[in-house]
């Protein structure tokens, strides 16, 4: 990877803002890791998201309760993003401080190559944004981050604004927020968790022409509802961050639990082989290279 400010970094920003400009509705898987950013791309996607969730589960075994520090969150979304050709947007919390600790944050985010982020504005530590008991800080502090993301930023990350106050403060106000953040600089609006069709497309309704975001979490707040549909609603990104570990859980679970009663594999379902598996990696090209640099005889 480059420094801050490489090619690479800025040519997938420009990915990133080409594929909102177009038309249509965005439709973002969520990976933890980089073989499942890796798959993302392979079956076609032209974005990853990074959920906070899956990476507290998957790296510590815990909710997404804030225990995740800024160094661990950049750390494993430059990883995410080296690994893949399209661009990452990244779950950054609540950009882990004050103004000048979002403009680290930032920073840090574009000498890893991430080419958007999410900063919500939430009370530290924060949860995921389907549980319960969730606190949201000043509207005009949150505000102030924004501000300090875009100047750190420039023109490059795209900004998605969060606001996690229709639980404890109501749609309204959570509308009102959305209203001062892409005012402060947010280039997408994502008001958390609203709980109906009909509050999807009250918040449609209040931002015509704005880019926003749709989070569909299987079992969480919000009904799933078709991309097809948030489209129509006026909805530009619609992400799902929670399908592939769950769907990752459910399958190693199922694994381990013939390989405990069984004591072997066979005639468990078909996944991937060392071939496929390998192939995936790129281990082919890595053994090129090897041999490249080897001080054996040729």
């Amino acid at each position: 990877m480059e420094s801050e400010g490489s090619s690479e970094e800025m040519s997938k920003v420009k990915m990133l803002r080409e594929l909102i400009a177009e038309p249509g509705i965005i439709v973002v898987p969520g990976v933890y890791d980089c073989i499942g950013a890796k798959l993302a791309e392979r079956v076609g996607f032209s974005c990853v998201f990074t959920s906070g969730f899956g990476i507290a589960a998957s790296t510590l075994g815990l909710p997404d309760f804030g225990y995740l520090t800024a160094t661990e969150m950049t750390a494993t979304a430059g990883r995410i993003a080296g690994s893949i050709e399209i661009p990452l947007v990244a779950d950054m919390d609540t950009g882990y401080g004050s103004p000048l600790n979002v403009m680290r944050t930032v920073r840090d985010l574009i000498g890893a190559g991430v080419a958007g982020f999410i900063l919500e504005d939430q009370e530290w530590p924060k949860k995921c944004g389907h549980f319960e008991g969730k606190r949201v800080i000043p509207m005009e502090e949150h505000a102030e981050k924004i501000r300090a993301a875009r100047d750190a930023a420039g023109e490059e990350p795209v900004i998605v604004a969060r606001t996690d106050a229709r639980a404890p403060l109501g749609l309204r106000e959570a509308i009102r927020r959305g209203r001062t953040y892409v005012e402060a600089g947010a280039d997408v609006l994502f008001i958390e968790a609203p709980e109906s069709s009909d509050e999807l497309r009250e918040i449609a309704e209040a931002f015509p022409d704005v880019h926003l975001f749709a989070n569909m979490v299987e079992g969480g707040k919000t009904p799933i509802i078709d991309p097809a549909e948030l489209r129509e609603l006026g909805f530009k990104i619609v992400v799902f961050p929670l399908t592939a570990l769950f769907a990752a859980t459910k399958a190693i679970e199922d694994s381990f639990r013939n390989l405990f009663e069984r004591h072997t594999t066979t005639g468990m379902g078909k996944g991937y082989g060392l071939r496929e598996f390998e192939e995936l990696v790129g281990a082919g090209e890595h053994r090129e290279v090897e041999r490249r640099y080897s001080s054996e005889p040729k």
